[in-house]
Order: structure tokens, then sequence, then C-alpha cells
């Protein structure tokens, strides 16, 4: 465990689990106080657990929860009264320490952070796909540039990976790293969350209080995939039968339940737009069906797939390549048919479908369910003034820049470009950021163009895909001749590419600034 003493009566830690309060007991803690709501993250054990477990061990409990950055007096009144009624010393723990420690210091318990910002040339947040290779970009261009990365978490993960470890073509461990070892050298790990945002100061407060001041700021967080929006689908994920590829802990399960499926009803679901990488929801189902039918049983199968779309693919060239294999599997398509709620013991799915006079909601049975939660912009970005409409951080789409904020740009899934959600569009985009952070630097108008590639190698079985590219409008972006490969056609050479080429051009190529077919247009200005 990481505990961090910060005074003789108080000490923090990341998340507890119940194997841990024996230990923290054996310690010498009297008192544990838990400052997460529940439900904050998938497997996250509730409060009552950690309860339950104190109160074997002789220990006294409190439960403060705090959402991050938004601290009220009144938790701080209730932090302070939970901390004088319990036995010292007393162990306090959010999901990395840094909460309950702005907590305990506005409780007067230990000392309040200082409000004075610590300054970067380039202060980026987000540790993910998107800001790594940013920040690696970057610093190839430039040796003497501060910069710091904002990101809480320890693991990084290759969420284009997940869905051949559902398929059984991954193992799940190659899909994940340790952040410490891709963070670019000389860039500095702040190992937090942004709690708000603060443009107009130039400045970004951290969910520890801390302030981080820059010269320019480039934003990308990623999105929230919310689990929670569909009702009964977080109490079931992982279990009878309901599963997903959009998590590292259940993608196994994928392999798991399609392996073990010989007879009955499949059900693949995909929620409204925008979603990360808007093929896998199909790469899911088509890889089971291949699986069925090699092994003979794909007859025996009923497989439904329900899109909130009304089109299978939002590029129409690629449109005829998937029906055909949606032909070829026996999928009944249900477009404009959304899942709303979920029963794991009973096997059922509402969904809610368009109707001739109005929205009708239709139960499925299911014997297995692949489901694709919604997904929405980060809370931190979604109430800043950084956001658009949508919630998402506006740009201009050529360069990525903030329309009202000229020294802010944004990337990846959390900016409000029309583009893909995919890693293959941060692979563009991050070296056309840190050519335009680095000239807005030096006082320059930003040089480089983005023009909304994306790309979403579609597997419609296993050794074959479909590899869609494309930019705005739904603009064809091929990155080879059609003689090598068509990717309106599916391509054993496209799989090759998927399967082998991929991954180490992520772990060794993209985070690591080495701009592999990714060079920026400079065309712009």
């Amino acid at each position: 465990m990481d505990i961090q003493r910060l005074n003789q009566e108080l000490a923090v830690s990341p998340q507890l689990r119940p194997a841990d309060v024996p230990a923290i007991a054996r310690a010498g803690y009297r008192s544990i106080i838990c400052n997460r709501p529940n439900g904050e993250e998938q497997g996250q054990p509730d409060a009552a657990e950690i309860a339950a477990a104190a109160a074997r061990e002789g220990l006294g409990f409190a439960h403060v929860p705090v959402a991050p950055g938004e601290i009220r007096p009144s938790d701080v009144a209730a932090m302070r009264e939970a901390f004088d009624r319990l036995m010292h010393p007393v162990l306090a723990y959010c999901r990395s320490g840094a909460r309950a420690a702005r907590l305990a210091g506005l409780a007067g318990i230990t000392a309040t952070p200082p409000e004075q910002p610590t300054g970067y040339d380039i202060l980026i947040i987000g540790g993910g796909s998107a800001g790594i290779a940013t920040a690696a970009s970057i610093r190839r261009r430039n040796r003497d540039v501060s910069i710091a990365i904002v990101e809480p978490n320890e693991a990084h993960y290759y969420q284009p990976g997940w869905t051949m470890v559902g398929a059984g073509v991954f193992r799940r461990e190659a899909t994940v790293n340790r952040e410490a070892r891709l963070i670019p050298r000389n860039v500095t790990w702040v190992k937090a969350s942004a709690a708000a945002f603060e443009p107009e100061a130039r400045r970004v407060r951290l969910c520890d209080g801390r302030l981080l001041g820059y010269r320019v700021l480039i934003v990308c967080p990623g999105l929230t995939l919310d689990w929670d929006a569909i009702p009964g689908l977080r109490e079931t994920l992982g279990q009878n039968g309901v599963t997903s590829n959009y998590s590292y802990d259940t993608a196994p399960y994928t392999l798991e339940l399609t392996r073990a499926l010989v007879h009955g009803r499949a059900l693949f679901t995909q929620p409204p737009m925008p979603i990360k990488c808007a093929g896998a929801p199909q790469k899911a189902m088509y890889l089971a069906c291949h699986r069925w039918e090699r092994g003979g049983v794909l007859p025996n199968i009923e497989v439904q797939f329900h899109t909130a779309g009304a089109a299978l693919f939002g590029v129409a060239a690629y449109v005829p390549a998937l029906m055909r294999y949606v032909e070829r599997y026996g999928i009944e398509l249900r477009l404009e048919s959304r899942l709303v709620a979920i029963d794991g013991p009973a096997r059922t799915a509402l969904f809610e479908r368009k109707g001739p006079d109005g929205p009708v909601k239709v139960e499925e049975r299911f014997d297995m369910i692949h489901v694709v939660p919604p997904q929405r912009p980060a809370d931190v970005v979604a109430r800043s003034p950084l956001a658009a409409a949508s919630g998402y951080v506006a740009v201009d789409e050529a360069t990525l820049r903030h329309p009202r904020f000229p020294e802010v740009f944004s990337l990846g899934d959390a900016c409000a470009a029309s583009n893909a959600k995919t890693a293959a569009a941060a692979r563009k985009q991050a070296p056309v950021v840190a050519e335009n952070a680095l000239a807005v630097l030096s006082g320059r108008d930003p040089p480089a163009v983005y023009d909304g590639y994306g790309s979403c190698p579609l597997t419609v079985e296993a050794g074959k895909i479909v590899l869609a590219e494309f930019g705005y409008g739904g603009r064809l972006l091929p990155s080879f001749p059609t003689w090598l490969i068509d990717g309106t056609k599916p391509s054993r050479l496209a799989w090759l590419l998927k399967d082998t080429i991929l991954p180490p051009v992520y772990w060794h190529g993209m985070l690591k600034g080495r701009e592999w077919l990714a060079r920026p247009n400079m065309a712009h200005g």
C-alpha cells in the first residue's frame, strides 16, 4: 500500500480494498475515512465493504464522499467532524490520496496547499495516447521548453487491442504498460487529475488544490465511458452473459462467452455517436460470428446488431463490404435501436426503437450480449470555459486551436472536431499540435493543419480486415495504393497491419514521437 504520512495523526492512501484492512490495523491505525463516492469507477469497493472490514478489525470508520474538484464547505466541515470523532491515527483514502490530502488541508488537519501556481511552457492534460504522443513530438522538435503531463493513472492501455483480446488474438497483458515508462525524457509527470480550467488566468487547478500555470495548454484527457447511463449495466457487466470489449477487465469475458455459446441468441449494441472507434461494436460481432462459423454452430445462433445510428457505418464507401458480411453471417440488422436498460439475471435487454408513431420499447432475450457504453465528455471539460456546445473542447478543425483562447489546443477524444475518435486520429493530430504549440510559443501563427484523418480497421473475420481510412466529410484518405490495400474490400494484408505492425508502431513509434506516415501538412498560413 502506498501510504503517505501527513502528520502524526493522519495519513492518506489510494483506494483501499477489504483485504488491505488487516494490514492497516497492524500498522497502528485506529480509524479509516473514505473520501470517494461509491461507484466512481468500475470495480471500486463500496464504502460499506471497507466499513465492514474495519469493524472486523476493531477500527473506526467514516464516509465523507467528495467528487473530484467539487469540495464544498459542508464537505470540509464533515471531514473535520469525522476526524475529531474518530480514534487516531487516521488513514483517509480516495482514488489516488490527493483528494483526501486536499480535504484534510482545508479542514485544518494539515497545511493547505499554496495558491501560487507552478509554471510550465507547455502543460498537457492527459497522459493517454494523445498526450504522450504530443509530448514526444514536441520534445523531438525542441529540447529546451518545459513540459508537464497531468495524468493520475499509473497504467497506460493500448485500447485498440481490446477487440483482439476479445477474439483471443492478443493477450490482455500485452495491451497495458506502466505510465512511468512512457513519459518522455525531461517531461515532468504530475500524478493528479485536473479539477478546473481557468484559461483567463492561464492556469489549471488540480484535484488536490494545486495550481499549474502555462504559456500553452494542450487538453487531451479523453472522454468518459458512461456505464451508468444504461440502468442495470454496471451491476451485471462481466457476468450473466454481459460483456464489453471497451473494458480491460471484461474483454477476456467476450472470448469466454463466444467459445461457450453453441446455440441461442447473441446481441451486439452500439450507442449514439460520438464514441471511441465507431467500428469497434461491429468488430466484436464479426469476429464472434467467424468463430461460430468455423465451429459449425453459427446456424444455431441468432445474431442481432442494434445500432442507434441510421446506417451500418458512417462512411458509405465501406458499407457494401460490411453488408456482405452481415448477410454471410445471417445477422439481423436493427438500425435506430438503442439499448436503454438491461437485466442481467433475467437475461433481457430493453431497446428503444424508432416506430411509425414515435419511439417504442422492445424487450429482447439474450444468452450473450456485447454492450458498448454511451460516451460523453469528461466532466472537467464539459463544465469549463473551454467547452463547445457538445461539451467537448472547442477547436478550429484545421489547427486544433481553441477559438477563444489562442494559447489552448486540444486533440484526441476530448476535442470537438468532427473527425472519428480513434487512436489513428490522435497519431495524426499529435504532430500538428506539436508544431502549432511551438509556433504559438514563439509568437507565430499555427502553420500545420489536420485533415480529419481517422482509421478504423474493421475486423470482418479472423485474417481479413476492411481498412477504413477517411477524413472530414467522409473523404477517403488511404495510406496505401489500392493495388496494395484496397480499403473498401477485405484484405489479409490489412489484417497483418492490425495484428503485427500497429502495436509496435504504437508503443515504439507514436509514443516516442516517431511520425511514421504522420508528418504534419504545413500548408496552413
